[in-house]
């Protein structure tokens, strides 16, 4: 299995993790120049109304381009508390989101310095509850062509994936507001976690065409 390069991710998409899942080793770019508005520092969940962006406020960094490893997380709005507020008032009819809820909490009652730090142990802890193993590393210095699959630019939430992602598949799941939206795909993993629970992986493996 080749290494699959990635961006750093707040609760990334099922796109992200079904790569994870299928790769033997994953890359993560933190020498990037850093950019908003991309699943750097923000995620899409389901609301009862539709798709909700939570969005991690960064500090505005110096310079006018900075390297993502190097952007800070800022306190503005109180962020912390409307997240957990928006993700129990999404999720919290769920069938798994009693199961995980503790697992996410200390993550926001705790001060995080830098972005790829929040990120990183988030994604750490995520892989645990769904049973995901592979090697992950951050990248030592910015290389615009490397070896394996590189999708840092590719997983986008302004990118049509269907276009741009050949080996990913959306395969629909259980969502507890369904019947009102209809299916809502490609949304964070924690839309899949809350709601499938330990099956999860199963997804992940399927979403992948070559994985079957």
């Amino acid at each position: 299995m080749a290494c699959v390069w990635l961006t750093t991710a707040y609760l990334a998409p099922v796109e992200y993790y079904a790569h994870l899942m299928a790769a033997g080793e994953a890359r993560v770019e933190v020498h990037d120049h850093y950019m908003k508005q991309t699943y750097r520092n923000r995620c899409i969940i389901a609301g009862p109304n539709g798709r909700i962006d939570l969005t991690v406020p960064t500090v505005k960094p110096d310079t006018l381009k900075c390297a993502t490893k190097d952007i800070r997380i800022s306190d503005h709005g109180n962020w912390r508390h409307m997240h957990l507020y928006a993700l129990e008032s999404a999720y919290g009819h769920t069938p798994y989101y009693e199961f995980y809820r503790d697992d996410f909490v200390p993550f926001y009652e705790r001060k995080w310095d830098y972005l790829v730090d929040f990120n990183e142990a988030l994604q750490e802890m995520i892989c645990g509850l769904i049973g995901l193993e592979v090697k992950v590393s951050r990248t030592e210095e910015y290389l615009p062509v490397v070896e394996g699959l590189d999708l840092r630019e590719v997983i986008h939430p302004k990118r049509d994936y269907a276009c741009l992602d050949a080996s990913f598949q959306v395969v629909p799941y259980y969502q507890v507001f369904q019947e009102r939206l209809g299916f809502l795909p490609n949304l964070s993993v924690v839309d899949l976690l809350f709601n499938l629970g330990p099956e999860s992986l199963i997804l992940l493996k399927q979403s992948m065409k070559n994985e079957g």
